[in-house]
């Protein structure tokens, strides 16, 4: 793997490597070199699996981290590429020309992220939350107690609880 992340920093401005475990490596790279890294680690590198892209918001930093995961099968290894793309201007290029499935992670990604993917697949229909019209719920700035009681009407009886108190009481009761 050593040998890999050598040949991939001659090529693409890698700003982190992250080695987890002895089969499972994050590198970050710059927004424009993502996609071309990752048809090199599937064309060249035999990384012929896409495992998962998923994303995190770093909303006080002010961007996104997305994260393909891909694998590589021969040597049992997975390589994650991580990307951080801007949170006003949530937009990247699809991958979906690569791995058809690439479509349904995008497609979820701009749902609940607002995350968009231009040219991907159906990117624009609804996926899992139709009819919705609030800001993306993964967003963390996405109030979700305060969507919840706008939304849904309180249930009589019902009692909210302080969670480390009522944790507290729970496990240690003579206390």
């Amino acid at each position: 793997m050593k040998n890999l992340i050598e040949r991939l920093k001659k090529q693409f401005k890698i700003s982190e490597v992250v080695f987890q475990r002895d089969n499972e490596i994050f590198l970050t790279v710059e927004k424009m070199d993502a996609v071309s890294m990752i048809t090199q680690l599937r064309d060249l590198e035999g990384f012929t699996h896409l495992v998962l892209l998923t994303a995190v918001d770093w909303l006080e930093e002010g961007y996104f981290q997305l994260t393909y995961l891909l694998n590589n099968y021969e040597k049992k290894t997975d390589l994650g590429v991580r990307v951080k793309i801007d949170r006003d201007k949530a937009e990247m290029t699809s991958i979906h020309h690569l791995w058809k499935t690439a479509a349904t992670y995008q497609r979820e990604l701009k749902e609940m992220f607002g995350i968009d993917f231009p040219g991907s697949p159906r990117v624009d229909e609804s996926f899992i939350l139709e009819g919705w019209d609030n800001i993306p719920p993964y967003r963390r700035d996405f109030d979700t107690k305060k969507y919840s009681e706008e939304t849904y009407f309180p249930r009589p009886g019902r009692k909210t609880h302080d969670p480390a108190e009522y944790m507290k009481k729970k496990l240690y009761p003579e206390d």
